[in-house]
Protein backbone atom coordinates (compact mmCIF):
# COMPACT_ATOMS: atom_id res chain seq x y z
CA UNK A 1 0.00 0.00 0.00
CA UNK A 2 2.85 2.36 0.80
CA UNK A 3 4.29 1.79 -2.66
CA UNK A 4 0.90 2.48 -4.28
CA UNK A 5 0.44 5.74 -2.39
CA UNK A 6 3.99 6.77 -3.25
CA UNK A 7 3.34 6.17 -6.93
CA UNK A 8 0.12 8.17 -6.67
CA UNK A 9 1.97 11.10 -5.15
CA UNK A 10 4.38 11.12 -8.10
CA UNK A 11 1.70 10.60 -10.75
CA UNK A 12 -1.21 12.56 -9.31
CA UNK A 13 -0.81 15.74 -11.36
CA UNK A 14 -0.34 13.82 -14.64
CA UNK A 15 -3.37 11.62 -13.90
CA UNK A 16 -5.56 14.63 -13.14
CA UNK A 17 -4.41 16.28 -16.36
CA UNK A 18 -5.33 13.16 -18.31
CA UNK A 19 -8.81 13.18 -16.78
CA UNK A 20 -9.18 16.83 -17.78
CA UNK A 21 -8.21 15.81 -21.32
CA UNK A 22 -11.03 13.26 -21.26
CA UNK A 23 -13.53 15.94 -20.23
CA UNK A 24 -12.29 18.23 -22.99
CA UNK A 25 -12.64 15.44 -25.56
CA UNK A 26 -16.38 15.32 -24.92
CA UNK A 27 -16.61 18.86 -26.29
CA UNK A 28 -15.59 17.54 -29.70
CA UNK A 29 -18.11 16.33 -32.26
CA UNK A 30 -20.17 13.15 -32.07
CA UNK A 31 -17.85 11.36 -34.48
CA UNK A 32 -15.00 11.72 -32.01
CA UNK A 33 -17.19 10.45 -29.16
CA UNK A 34 -18.32 7.52 -31.32
CA UNK A 35 -14.66 6.72 -32.07
CA UNK A 36 -13.98 6.46 -28.35
CA UNK A 37 -17.04 4.25 -27.98
CA UNK A 38 -15.67 1.90 -30.64
CA UNK A 39 -12.25 1.86 -28.99
CA UNK A 40 -13.89 0.53 -25.83
CA UNK A 41 -15.79 -2.08 -27.86
CA UNK A 42 -12.44 -3.44 -29.06
CA UNK A 43 -10.65 -3.63 -25.70
CA UNK A 44 -11.99 -6.90 -24.21
CA UNK A 45 -9.12 -9.43 -24.20
CA UNK A 46 -6.98 -7.08 -26.30
CA UNK A 47 -4.16 -4.59 -25.79
CA UNK A 48 -5.53 -1.07 -25.42
CA UNK A 49 -2.67 0.49 -27.38
CA UNK A 50 -3.30 -1.82 -30.34
CA UNK A 51 -7.03 -1.09 -30.19
CA UNK A 52 -6.30 2.62 -30.32
CA UNK A 53 -4.06 2.15 -33.36
CA UNK A 54 -6.80 0.20 -35.12
CA UNK A 55 -9.40 2.89 -34.41
CA UNK A 56 -7.08 5.61 -35.69
CA UNK A 57 -6.53 3.71 -38.95
CA UNK A 58 -10.26 3.16 -39.38
CA UNK A 59 -10.90 6.85 -38.78
CA UNK A 60 -8.21 7.86 -41.28
CA UNK A 61 -9.69 5.64 -43.98
CA UNK A 62 -13.26 6.61 -43.11
CA UNK A 63 -14.20 2.98 -42.62
CA UNK A 64 -15.15 3.52 -39.00
CA UNK A 65 -18.02 5.69 -40.21
CA UNK A 66 -19.11 3.88 -43.36
CA UNK A 67 -17.32 0.51 -43.72
CA UNK A 68 -19.00 -2.89 -43.46
CA UNK A 69 -17.74 -5.68 -41.16
CA UNK A 70 -15.79 -7.57 -43.84
CA UNK A 71 -13.85 -4.42 -44.73
CA UNK A 72 -13.30 -3.36 -41.12
CA UNK A 73 -12.18 -6.72 -39.69
CA UNK A 74 -8.71 -6.82 -41.39
CA UNK A 75 -7.83 -3.68 -39.42
CA UNK A 76 -8.57 -5.51 -36.17
CA UNK A 77 -5.98 -8.27 -36.48
CA UNK A 78 -4.28 -7.19 -33.25
CA UNK A 79 -7.52 -7.72 -31.31
CA UNK A 80 -9.23 -11.01 -30.56
CA UNK A 81 -12.54 -11.95 -32.19
CA UNK A 82 -11.95 -9.44 -35.00
CA UNK A 83 -14.98 -10.48 -37.06
CA UNK A 84 -17.34 -10.24 -34.12
CA UNK A 85 -15.93 -6.87 -33.05
CA UNK A 86 -16.26 -5.52 -36.59
CA UNK A 87 -19.94 -6.47 -36.40
CA UNK A 88 -20.23 -4.70 -33.03
CA UNK A 89 -18.85 -1.49 -34.54
CA UNK A 90 -21.27 -1.54 -37.43
CA UNK A 91 -24.16 -2.45 -35.13
CA UNK A 92 -23.40 0.45 -32.79
CA UNK A 93 -23.02 2.79 -35.74
CA UNK A 94 -26.54 1.87 -36.82
CA UNK A 95 -27.90 2.85 -33.42
CA UNK A 96 -26.08 6.16 -33.20
CA UNK A 97 -26.60 7.49 -36.72
CA UNK A 98 -29.63 8.89 -38.43
CA UNK A 99 -29.53 9.94 -42.08
CA UNK A 100 -25.74 9.93 -41.90
CA UNK A 101 -25.59 12.14 -38.80
CA UNK A 102 -23.96 10.81 -35.64
CA UNK A 103 -25.87 11.59 -32.45
CA UNK A 104 -24.33 9.41 -29.74
CA UNK A 105 -24.35 12.33 -27.28
CA UNK A 106 -28.15 12.21 -27.32
CA UNK A 107 -27.88 8.91 -25.43
CA UNK A 108 -25.70 10.34 -22.65
CA UNK A 109 -27.59 11.75 -19.68
CA UNK A 110 -24.96 13.91 -17.99
CA UNK A 111 -27.14 14.15 -14.89
CA UNK A 112 -27.54 10.38 -14.53
CA UNK A 113 -24.41 8.56 -15.66
CA UNK A 114 -25.41 5.33 -13.91
CA UNK A 115 -28.62 5.26 -15.93
CA UNK A 116 -26.59 5.98 -19.07
CA UNK A 117 -24.21 3.11 -18.32
CA UNK A 118 -27.16 0.80 -17.75
CA UNK A 119 -28.66 1.71 -21.11
CA UNK A 120 -25.42 1.12 -23.02
CA UNK A 121 -24.79 -2.20 -21.28
CA UNK A 122 -28.32 -3.41 -21.92
CA UNK A 123 -28.82 -2.18 -25.48
CA UNK A 124 -25.50 -2.19 -27.36
CA UNK A 125 -24.22 -5.56 -28.50
CA UNK A 126 -20.66 -6.17 -27.34
CA UNK A 127 -20.80 -3.62 -24.54
CA UNK A 128 -21.12 -4.68 -20.92
CA UNK A 129 -20.67 -2.78 -17.68
CA UNK A 130 -16.88 -2.73 -17.98
CA UNK A 131 -16.83 -1.37 -21.52
CA UNK A 132 -19.59 1.16 -20.79
CA UNK A 133 -17.73 2.37 -17.68
CA UNK A 134 -14.51 2.61 -19.69
CA UNK A 135 -16.21 4.66 -22.40
CA UNK A 136 -17.85 7.04 -19.95
CA UNK A 137 -14.57 7.54 -18.10
CA UNK A 138 -12.79 8.28 -21.38
CA UNK A 139 -15.19 11.10 -22.19
CA UNK A 140 -15.04 12.63 -18.72
CA UNK A 141 -17.85 10.92 -16.81
CA UNK A 142 -15.96 8.21 -14.94
CA UNK A 143 -16.18 9.51 -11.41
CA UNK A 144 -17.71 6.75 -9.31
CA UNK A 145 -17.56 4.11 -12.05
CA UNK A 146 -15.36 1.01 -11.85
CA UNK A 147 -13.63 -0.42 -14.90
CA UNK A 148 -13.34 -4.00 -13.70
CA UNK A 149 -10.89 -5.51 -16.14
CA UNK A 150 -8.37 -8.20 -15.30
CA UNK A 151 -5.60 -5.91 -14.07
CA UNK A 152 -7.97 -4.08 -11.71
CA UNK A 153 -9.39 -7.35 -10.34
CA UNK A 154 -5.89 -8.74 -9.74
CA UNK A 155 -4.98 -5.64 -7.78
CA UNK A 156 -8.21 -5.73 -5.80
CA UNK A 157 -7.41 -9.29 -4.79
CA UNK A 158 -3.84 -8.33 -3.89
CA UNK A 159 -5.07 -5.50 -1.66
CA UNK A 160 -7.68 -7.70 -0.01
CA UNK A 161 -10.67 -5.85 -1.45
CA UNK A 162 -11.99 -9.12 -2.91
CA UNK A 163 -11.14 -12.68 -1.87
CA UNK A 164 -10.94 -14.12 -5.38
CA UNK A 165 -11.24 -13.07 -9.00
CA UNK A 166 -14.68 -14.15 -10.28
CA UNK A 167 -14.76 -16.42 -13.30
CA UNK A 168 -17.51 -14.25 -14.77
CA UNK A 169 -19.07 -10.91 -13.89
CA UNK A 170 -22.84 -10.82 -13.74
CA UNK A 171 -24.50 -7.46 -13.24
CA UNK A 172 -25.03 -8.25 -9.55
CA UNK A 173 -21.39 -9.28 -9.05
CA UNK A 174 -20.09 -6.28 -10.98
CA UNK A 175 -22.06 -3.85 -8.83
CA UNK A 176 -21.02 -5.67 -5.65
CA UNK A 177 -17.32 -5.41 -6.48
CA UNK A 178 -17.76 -1.84 -7.66
CA UNK A 179 -19.17 -1.03 -4.23
CA UNK A 180 -16.18 -2.67 -2.54
CA UNK A 181 -13.83 -0.70 -4.77
CA UNK A 182 -15.68 2.52 -3.98
CA UNK A 183 -15.19 1.88 -0.25
CA UNK A 184 -11.50 1.05 -0.81
CA UNK A 185 -10.94 4.27 -2.76
CA UNK A 186 -12.56 6.22 0.04
CA UNK A 187 -10.20 4.68 2.58
CA UNK A 188 -7.04 5.41 0.59
CA UNK A 189 -8.34 8.78 -0.63
CA UNK A 190 -7.84 8.09 -4.34
CA UNK A 191 -10.85 8.66 -6.65
CA UNK A 192 -11.95 5.62 -8.64
CA UNK A 193 -11.24 7.11 -12.05
CA UNK A 194 -7.75 8.09 -10.88
CA UNK A 195 -7.03 4.67 -9.37
CA UNK A 196 -7.60 2.93 -12.69
CA UNK A 197 -5.07 5.16 -14.45
CA UNK A 198 -2.70 4.83 -11.51
CA UNK A 199 -2.68 1.03 -11.60
CA UNK A 200 -2.31 1.02 -15.38
CA UNK A 201 0.64 3.44 -15.29
CA UNK A 202 2.30 1.52 -12.48
CA UNK A 203 2.25 -1.64 -14.59
CA UNK A 204 3.04 -0.13 -18.01
CA UNK A 205 5.11 2.94 -17.18
CA UNK A 206 2.74 5.40 -18.88
CA UNK A 207 -0.73 6.89 -18.54
CA UNK A 208 -3.08 5.94 -21.34
CA UNK A 209 -6.84 5.52 -21.36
Amino acid sequence: MKELLGHYKKSKSAIKKRLRDFKDSYKKDDRHVFSEFCFCLLTPQAEAVECDKAINKLKKTGLLFNGQPKVISPYLKATRFLNKKAEFIVGARGVFTEKGRFHIKDYIDEKDILKTREWFAENIKGMGYKEASHFLRNIGFGEGLAILDVHILKNLKAYGVIKKIPSSLTKKEYLRIEGRLRDFCGKINIPMDELDLLLWSRETGFIFK
